[in-house]
């Protein structure tokens, strides 16, 4: 099973983290999630986007903001929306992203397989992130389309040719069964999977509120086959503790990754409806490190307002590796200060002990 980070992406993070809060008007990206296009084809419960008007950000815009200096070559960028192949320059942008900054990611439903896997072939993304929540009933449910196996058809078609992860979300709507089911495909295929938990985001305009989540006992309920990764254990069970009020965490990587709306709209996080700016008036470098904005980043760093994927597992995964090499109050000195929960004892290794692996 490959994996989605390396070694050499852990330090070049914590690099990064040293140098976005010591020199913060000159920061760099680490991760930008352009979505370029609202349009889809998908009627998610989780995920109301496709009632937004449709709205496409233009290739040129795009390249415009590729052209940022707080851009670099080792930014990992990823392309959605919506639906992302929905695009009406899709071929051209994904031609671009081959040629200038093949460190792109596309990101995909999948409900036009043939459309994904032609992409795929043709622009060779550095990974394809496919979305799966359950088994077919359950994605039926919560996503309003039979996707089910079209999704299959694009893993079998594409993890020859890339890496492949499928992006699981525990909601209302699905159940931790869905997560060991999802869990267990990637097994068969020997690809990654990435975990993640349903929040009420505004660009999504969700209405469903997260608590609704069954998550009685939830660390013991945590599937045995969680899948090989400390990042998904610790995403999971750090957030039974965090929705119990019992762990404060700051956001430092609102200072490293940023996502930009199909309207042009730059928020602070992902999130939260606070604005930085917007790309079709300012540049993206005077978006990300005026001194306006690294006012707002600066009142945003210790926010522990949500647990999405994109934003806290840089956290977690940031301090479980300082955590190799430097004394908490020594990390505390540098990050600032920070709590996991003292109910939360049991490590990764100790995690699989316990379930006889």
């Amino acid at each position: 099973m490959d994996k989605v980070y390396k070694t050499g992406d852990y330090l070049r993070n914590g690099m990064l983290f040293v140098n976005n809060n010591m020199f913060q008007r000159h920061k760099k990206l680490s991760s930008l999630m352009i979505y370029a296009t609202s349009l889809c084809q998908s009627r998610c419960r989780h995920c109301m986007i496709w009632n937004k008007e449709v709205v496409h950000m233009p290739k040129d815009e795009i390249v415009k903001i590729m052209q940022s200096k707080c851009i670099t070559s080792a930014t990992s960028v990823g392309l959605e929306g919506g639906e992302f192949i929905l695009h009406p320059q899709a071929d051209e942008i994904l031609a671009w992203f081959k040629e200038n900054h093949p460190n792109y990611h596309l990101l995909s439903n999948c409900l036009a397989p043939e459309k994904v896997i032609d992409a795929v072939r043709k622009y060779t993304p550095a990974r394809l992130y496919v979305s799966l929540d359950g088994d077919a009933g359950t994605y039926r449910n919560m996503r309003g389309r039979d996707g089910y196996d079209k999704v299959i058809k694009v893993v079998e078609e594409c993890r020859g040719l890339l890496p492949v992860s499928l992006m699981f979300c525990l909601s209302p709507f699905n159940s931790l069964k869905d997560m060991e089911h999802v869990i267990n495909v990637a097994k068969k295929y020997d690809i990654d999977v990435r975990i993640g938990v349903y929040g009420n985001m505004a660009f999504f305009d969700t209405t469903e509120d997260q608590e609704t989540i069954d998550s009685d006992d939830f660390i013991s309920k945590i599937p045995e086959n969680i899948h090989a990764t400390q990042e998904n254990y610790d995403f999971l069970a750090l957030y039974d503790q965090w929705r119990k009020g019992a762990l404060e965490l700051g956001c430092h990587s609102i200072r490293s990754s940023l996502v930009i709306h199909p309207d042009g709209n730059v928020p602070v996080c992902q999130n939260l409806d606070v604005f930085l700016g917007n790309v079709y008036e300012k540049s993206l470098d005077e978006i990300f490190n005026s001194a306006a904005s690294c006012a707002v980043q600066k009142k945003y760093v210790k926010c522990n307002g949500c647990w999405i994927n994109f934003h806290r597992k840089y956290d977690i995964v940031l301090l479980r590796n300082f955590e190799k090499v430097l004394p908490k109050k020594l990390i505390e000195a540098g990050y600032g200060k920070y709590c996991w929960s003292s109910d939360r004892t049991m490590t990764y290794r100790e995690f699989l002990k316990s379930k006889g692996q």
